[in-house]
């Protein structure tokens, strides 16, 4: 399958398949809430160095693969959709001992507490997305019409990148921290409520399932996209941890979708390679109108343009590079490698560059310059040769 294209299955779109990427979107919305509001309350409320809120924020990277080898087991010991709502609601508790802590106005939360939090919301978090994208999703449609799942259901949980920040910091300025957490909760909680509506029949454990394992967690085949893709998510995780305004991810969804009227009407008979090709072209273009220009409305348009294709393609990348069997696998995968990125980039941002909006960029530049070359002179031949499909 090398057409840039995916068919449309209207029959796909039934209410089981709407209420759970809903609920994907509002799960993914609950977490991303955070990205721009949490530094802030650190740094001004609990006086917390940027050094220190960086560690913080990387806590929730290594958060994220605490439960990913005891996926598979989980999943069939258990019904799954019983452990992704477990995990949604250690998403909400995680987020809830944040507002807790804010209502100790007379004493400065300790570091450790922080670190804490963060390892378990990315834990609960990274638990709830493989077993709600991995499996849940794909396990409500057709044989055949699971990479269009797949897609569609990636391109809901991509919104949430604009979406979320976007209420968060509306919350933020207009009824304070306390008020955009329970914005953050109550996305969580109607996750949950949307995938409490959907049945899921009861299956039968398989046999021999090792209590850690790989399988829906992992591809180690697919390093080499992983690290490519993790290199250009690093440079948006970077951008993120500026200062930045609601207008930027206003027009950051506008980049998204243009990138799925580009998808649609611009690559749908390209060539393969074109597509990270041309969205890390576009990438430079919007972190340089962004250096020179930081008010313009260009920039955050063609960064969601710009994020928009390349994942779209890697994750068909991944789906395309797993056999049939470990479909929900690839999806983790490239569900991680996206995640680790951006909070790698907001890690740094804060810990090494914050308030060094020069270096910052350039080191956006060097990431967004060497995910290109990684991927012209040798990702992009390595996927051709090691496919399945």
């Amino acid at each position: 399958m090398n057409t840039q294209n995916i068919p449309v299955h209207i029959r796909l779109w039934h209410k089981d398949f709407w209420l759970l990427v809903i609920a994907n979107l509002l799960l993914m919305m609950s977490v991303y809430v955070l990205i721009p509001i949490m530094p802030l309350w650190l740094m001004r409320t609990e006086n917390f160095t940027s050094y220190e809120t960086g560690l913080s924020i990387g806590a929730y990277t290594i958060g994220l693969y605490l439960f990913g080898a005891q996926c598979s087991w989980l999943v069939q010991r258990f019904r799954r959709n019983v452990v992704c709502m477990w995990a949604i609601i250690l998403v909400g508790l995680s987020v809830a001992l944040l507002w807790y802590i804010d209502g100790l106005r007379s004493e400065f939360v300790e570091f450790w507490i922080i670190l804490l939090q963060r390892l378990l919301l990315g834990a609960a978090f990274g638990l709830a997305q493989m077993v709600l994208s991995s499996t849940l999703i794909i396990d409500t449609c057709e044989s055949h019409q699971r990479t269009e799942a797949n897609h569609s259901a990636a391109w809901f949980a991509r919104f949430a990148l604009s979406l979320g920040p976007l209420a968060g910091l509306i919350a933020y300025h207009y009824f304070g921290f306390d008020k955009a957490l329970w914005g953050s909760i109550g996305c969580a909680a109607m996750s949950l409520l949307l995938i409490r509506q959907v049945s899921f029949p009861f299956r039968a454990p398989e046999e021999g399932v090792h209590v850690a394992s790989l399988d829906r967690f992992l591809l180690p085949h697919g390093v080499v996209l992983f690290f490519n893709l993790l290199l250009i998510m690093m440079a948006v995780g970077l951008v993120l941890s500026l200062p930045l305004t609601t207008d930027f991810y206003a027009l950051l969804m506008g980049g998204f979708l243009l990138a799925l009227l580009a998808q649609r009407f611009v690559f749908r008979n390209a060539e393969l390679k074109s597509e990270v090709v041309s969205g890390l072209f576009i990438l430079l273009a919007a972190l340089l109108i962004l250096l020179a220009y930081p008010t313009s409305p260009v920039s955050p348009l063609l960064m969601g343009l710009a994020v928009g294709i390349i994942g779209s393609r890697y994750l068909l990348f991944f789906i395309k590079l797993s056999r049939h069997c470990k479909r929900g696998t690839s999806h983790s995968t490239f569900f991680l490698a996206w995640e680790t990125g951006i909070t790698l980039g907001l890690t740094f941002g804060y810990a090494f560059l914050y308030g060094q909006r020069d270096l910052l960029f350039y080191v956006a530049f060097a990431l967004t310059i060497a995910s290109l070359l990684f991927y012209h002179f040798y990702a992009h031949q390595w996927f051709i040769k090691h496919k399945n499909r």
